[in-house]
């Protein structure tokens, strides 16, 4: 299943509501000295400066406005608690270090501090082990540790077979910039001192872990990834698997309150920004819905499924953050009396699709909602159809296909054929370390014990899978499975035909 692409999402019928503030849910906003937890959203990533783009971001959402952040809710007296939402978005190790002894400061004060990332790189561990109280993690995620490599890649044949020369001068023992073009190999001068840097990195990367989570063998937990969320949970890495929601109200829980606002990320109360939601509502002639009156939503879930849109205005996909974010106000929003999922899409991230399916099931529990099929809800698409009260497709559509493929191209003996030679060079003295660390990386093959770590993981969102379209559809786990091969469902009297849809 793939990871991203993008979303244009219209709801025509929705009743158009104010900007969105504080959490995602309706919760009551806090009064000046209420206690409360404080919510800080990294899914849309820090990044160091607000750029100077049309659409920048406000500079309260840079890097240096979440250390401002933190450091004045630490100060506050009102500060119950902290959640923390830790996103995909790069994150550097400095960035990482520092955000985690920040949070380590409001447990040193007895301020709960609670977690959740739908998956853990190096870095996100880094701040969840050395800053967190309890950390969550998606039951569809994966716990990505996997220790530190650097890959060198050198272009020197390649220029040599295109008749380029390389003309560079280098002044230092251990300037090596130039060398990917003016040799075939890193220098022992450039090993070393990238060696260097790895086993620094390494030793703040593990000390810092080891310091929040003291007497669990976090150190080597780290550098024998990547987990599946169970695996991640019987190592200590992780407290607890569920979604965001369920890590807040644990929050709650801990903190003592019901009251949450949140301090930092998308639309955060009071500080700036472009609700594109609201723009698009405009476009699609919503806000003549605002009379009040009972409705049905048509919502389109059209395209492949990723995380997050790759950008504001792009189209083409199911984002999972915007589409999370709709069936919310849906769920909210009283004059809607029933919604419609119209679903064409041929899956794709196993996550999202798990997130998705989620917020469709707790939409349920409120009003029905209603699947009705295109040319296809494949894969991930029905991941998302098994969670409405009903699916509704025409005899041609394609609806089913329960299953988890995964994978890369290696491209590196093709850069070999080339004149490109790459290197991979690791910190830790584990003959396999080398091979963990590179595993999503083009250009080196899986060895045997990462593959057997990929194909249990895999394994694992299959299995999820199939426990969700059984809890969705309320049918057995066992027809699930039986009935993954027909490519209709889990209910099929036949090789076409699923019983719990309807033609239309």
């Amino acid at each position: 299943m793939r990871r991203r692409l993008a979303l244009l999402l219209l709801v025509a019928a929705c009743t158009p509501r104010p900007r969105h503030t504080g959490a995602e849910e309706d919760t009551p906003e806090p009064k000046p000295g209420e206690p409360r937890v404080v919510e800080i959203d990294l899914s849309e990533g820090a990044p160091e400066s607000s750029g100077d783009r049309i659409l920048s971001l406000p500079a309260a959402r840079t890097y240096t406005g979440l250390v401002r952040t933190l450091e004045r809710v630490l100060e506050a007296d009102e500060t119950a608690g902290v959640f923390v939402k830790l996103g995909n978005r790069s994150l550097d190790f400095a960035r990482a270090e520092e955000l985690g002894r920040l949070l380590a400061r409001f447990r040193e004060r007895k301020r709960p501090v609670v977690c959740h990332a739908h998956t853990y790189s190096n870095a996100s561990a880094l701040v969840a082990l050395s800053g967190c109280g309890r950390i969550w993690i998606s039951a569809a995620g994966s716990f990505e540790a996997v220790g530190l490599v650097a890959e060198l890649v050198h272009v020197r044949g390649l220029l040599d077979k295109l008749k380029v020369q390389a003309d560079f001068l280098s002044m230092g023992e251990y300037k090596g910039g130039a060398e990917p073009f003016t040799r075939e190999e890193p220098s022992e001068e450039t090993r070393e001192a990238w060696t260097a840097v790895l086993k620094s990195l390494r030793q703040s990367w593990l000390e810092g872990a080891e310091r929040g989570r003291p007497d669990r063998g976090i150190a080597k937990a780290l550098e024998q990834g990547p987990y599946t969320p169970t695996a991640a949970k019987e190592r200590g890495l992780v407290d607890a698997i569920g979604f965001d929601d369920e890590a807040k109200n644990e929050a709650k829980r801990l903190a003592k309150t019901e009251l949450v606002r949140r301090e930092f990320g998308p639309m955060t109360p009071g500080k700036p920004g472009i609700d594109i939601g609201q723009i698009v509502r405009v476009i699609a002639g919503a806000d003549d819905a605002g009379s009040g009156r009972p409705r049905v939503a048509v919502v389109p879930a059209e395209g492949s499924i990723s995380i997050e849109a790759g950008g504001p205005f792009e189209s083409g996909g199911i984002s999972a953050r915007a589409f999370v974010r709709t069936l919310r106000r849906l769920r909210e929003d009283e004059s809607v009396r029933a919604v419609v999922l119209r679903i064409d899409s041929p899956g794709g991230s196993a996550l999202a699709s798990d997130l998705i399916w989620h917020e469709v099931m707790e939409l349920r529990k409120k009003k029905p909602i209603v699947a009705s099929v295109g040319s296809m809800a494949a894969s991930g698409g029905y991941y998302i159809a098994s969670g409405t009260n009903r699916v509704i497709a025409e005899r041609t559509s394609i609806v089913g296909s329960i299953g988890v493929f995964g994978g890369k191209l290696v491209i590196g003996p093709a850069l070999g054929e080339l004149g490109i030679r790459t290197y991979t060079l690791t910190a830790s003295p584990d003959p396999g370390a080398a091979a963990r660390g590179a595993y999503l990386s083009p250009l080196v093959p899986w060895d045997d014990g990462t593959r057997e770590r990929v194909r249990e993981h895999m394994q694992s969102v299959y299995d999820l899978f199939v426990e969700r379209v059984a809890t969705g559809r309320k049918v057995p786990a066992e027809r699930v499975r039986e009935g993954a091969t027909a490519g209709r469902g889990p209910e099929a009297k036949d090789k076409n035909r699923d019983p719990t849809e309807e033609p239309g």
